[in-house]
């Protein structure tokens, strides 16, 4: 005897195999946890973003941008992406000519050439050349290190003295070194199951690096560590926390002995949201050295910071799983402490920037 089962049936049947049948990937269970809620989606105090990146600002409508950071409460948008030369002018012509008080933009300089006769003399008359012309300060972005090479097709090192030249010429100019070395550790970690990053690695296979792919990890963070104490009248500005957020021990240690490096939070807020204990402690210390950053221009992620930094909440969610699949904690930070990560730090770092778009 033949039974008939309802189509119906067979497609709910089929619906739960599959949802039980989940890849990691795929599971992204929401909690059930039951806690006081205070999302924040206005900072409590204007603030500088001292690390964007916004790479057609010579011809963007910035009125655009400026409605987001109203929003926010951004006062100052610091792009770190202005270029150098004509571009660089056209950045900063645009923004002079329509929000000269809510943007600063900061000068790159391309590696490519090092080894040729006075490269370094060159590249610094262009770095003041583009200080001139109204640049805050210079960013370096991770290529240095990773990928730049010499002209004999060697891998350039951060701290190669052929390089010296650039960060001196800052110093003397009086600006701030924005720089992005290497990775997160885990990209060079074995991508296993003791690996934190091993979903981002698995979707963006790209990432995952190895000793000999360029370097081992910790060389070329100790050679951006030596290269900050050689240049000790050189303000440099520690991206992404310098990848020691997830060591607060080690960063405060390395705080304590470079006195000219400071440290910002972009992308790191995943690392300080989970221990809000030691973290909140470690911010309290080290307040005078800690600049608030976000890295790429998401709006709709900024509240996460907001909520990380000046709530006390329990247990909420990241916005990017393949970060971090772990929940938040917010940090509750003094009030003082909070407008010097927001702005005051900032402001001491780059006198020029209007100090009247925000409170004493």
């Amino acid at each position: 005897m033949k039974v008939l089962i309802p189509i119906n049936l067979l497609f709910l049947s089929y619906s739960i195999f599959a949802q039980a049948d989940l890849t990691f990937e795929e599971y992204n269970p929401k909690s059930t946890l039951v806690v006081p809620e205070n999302p924040v989606k206005k900072a409590k105090y204007p603030f500088i973003d001292i690390h964007s990146h916004q790479f057609q600002m010579g011809v963007q409508d910035l009125s655009v941008l400026i409605a987001d950071m109203d929003t926010m409460n951004m006062g100052i948008m610091i792009n770190l992406s202005g270029g150098s030369g004509e571009r660089l002018k056209a950045a900063i012509k645009n923004v002079r000519e329509n929000y000269p008080n809510r943007f600063g933009v900061f000068a790159n300089v391309d590696f490519s050439g090092v080894g040729r006769e006075s490269w370094g003399e060159k590249a610094a008359y262009q770095l003041e050349e583009d200080v001139k012309n109204g640049a805050l300060g210079l960013k370096v972005y991770k290529s240095l290190g990773l990928r730049n090479k010499d002209v004999d097709g060697n891998r350039l090192a951060i701290d190669d003295p052929r390089l010296a030249p650039v960060w001196e010429k800052c110093g003397a100019l009086g600006i701030p070194v924005l720089i992005h070395a290497a990775d997160p550790k885990s990209f060079w970690d074995p991508m296993n199951s003791n690996n934190e990053r091993w979903l981002e690695l698995k979707t963006r296979p790209g990432r995952k690096r190895s000793d000999t792919d360029p370097a081992p990890w910790q060389q070329i963070i100790d050679e951006q560590h030596n290269m900050f104490k050689n240049h000790p009248k050189t303000i440099f500005i520690n991206a992404h926390m310098g990848w020691y957020a997830n060591d607060l021990k080690k960063l405060g240690e390395l705080i304590e002995e470079i006195p000219n490096m400071y440290v910002e939070i972009a992308a790191v807020i995943a690392e300080l949201g989970r221990q809000p204990r030691h973290a909140r402690d470690f911010f309290i210390k080290y307040q005078d050295r800690i600049l608030f950053g976000k890295d790429s221009w998401r709006p709709e992620e900024f509240p996460t910071y907001f909520r990380v930094l000046e709530t006390a909440d329990e247990y909420f969610p990241y916005h990017k799983k393949y970060h971090a699949f772990w929940a938040m904690y917010g940090l509750a930070l003094p009030d003082e402490v909070l407008k010097k990560v927001y702005y005051k730090n900032a402001l001491k770092i780059m006198p020029a920037l209007d100090q009247s778009l925000f409170p004493e």
